[in-house]
């Protein structure tokens, strides 16, 4: 099997060296990207295109900021092969895919890159979604198969994020609230006092909001559909897209 990756970033790229350990060919297209990006696509052949890449992949690998995962599948329409659309969207939208490409494996990540002994979960629903599990046996990605629906794997990926993401985005809420109060200092001295184990989740999430926030925007507004999607409130996590939409974690 030929693996086609779009794109190679933080993820995509430490996913397809796991891939290329195994021997599996590992393509990608450098047209309009980079040179970041093609630094972290060392080890991988580029093919150029993203046309190209299609007409030599058995499977396309689709990690990308969850707001472009409908366009990227658009721009490969139709590609013949298993189309592996891994991104933090809602099951409507993995359905979506779906609809553009009809051997569609839907995939949620859990954790952060695969590197060493860490191991990410990959999280894989669709008619052949074994298929793809298998290509990262005995790899730091750890690949399990949920269901053979799309929109399965995708609904593990945001509900738990829904979680982990949600709440960082509610503290960071919470201290901007106190420090218009002029309270923060008090605040923070409670929490150290009454709940410990949140002044490094605070830390964390200030972190993770000034690298990352931007594309958690757009999780947040595809878990907010997921819960609207099923006539639940869906206010938790629109207030986090825009806690996200804040330079650094901080209101300005």
């Amino acid at each position: 099997m030929v693996v086609g990756l779009l794109h190679p970033g933080e993820m995509g790229s430490a996913v397809g060296v796991q891939l290329v350990t195994r021997g599996i060919p590992v393509l990608w297209a450098s047209k309009g990207r980079s040179e970041e990006t093609a630094g972290r696509a060392a080890g991988f052949e580029d093919v150029g295109t993203p046309e190209a890449l299609a007409r030599r992949s058995d499977v396309v690998l689709s990690i990308c900021p969850p707001h472009a995962a409908l366009e990227v599948a658009q721009s490969l329409a139709g590609f013949d092969g298993i189309y592996v659309d891994a991104n933090a969207v809602a099951p409507p939208t993995a359905r979506e895919v779906a609809d553009i490409h009809p051997r569609c494996v839907d995939g949620g990540i859990v954790g952060s890159p695969p590197r060493g002994r860490h191991r990410t979960h990959l999280y894989l629903s669709g008619a052949e979604a074994h298929a793809v599990a298998e290509l990262f046996a005995g790899t730091s990605v750890d690949a399990r198969v949920v269901s053979d629906e799309v929109g399965a794997a995708s609904a593990v990926k945001v509900t738990f994020a829904a979680w982990t993401k949600g709440t960082a985005a509610m503290l960071l809420a919470i201290l901007e609230l106190a420090r218009a109060e002029g309270v923060e200092d008090a605040l923070l001295a409670e929490w150290g006092e009454s709940l410990p184990e949140l002044l490094p989740r605070i830390e964390a999430a200030r972190r993770s909001a000034e690298t990352k926030g931007w594309r958690w925007v757009g999780e947040m507004e595809e878990i907010a559909s997921a819960f609207s999607a099923h006539d639940l409130p869906d206010g938790f996590h629109r207030a986090a897209a825009e806690v996200f939409r804040w330079p650094q974690g901080v209101r300005s």
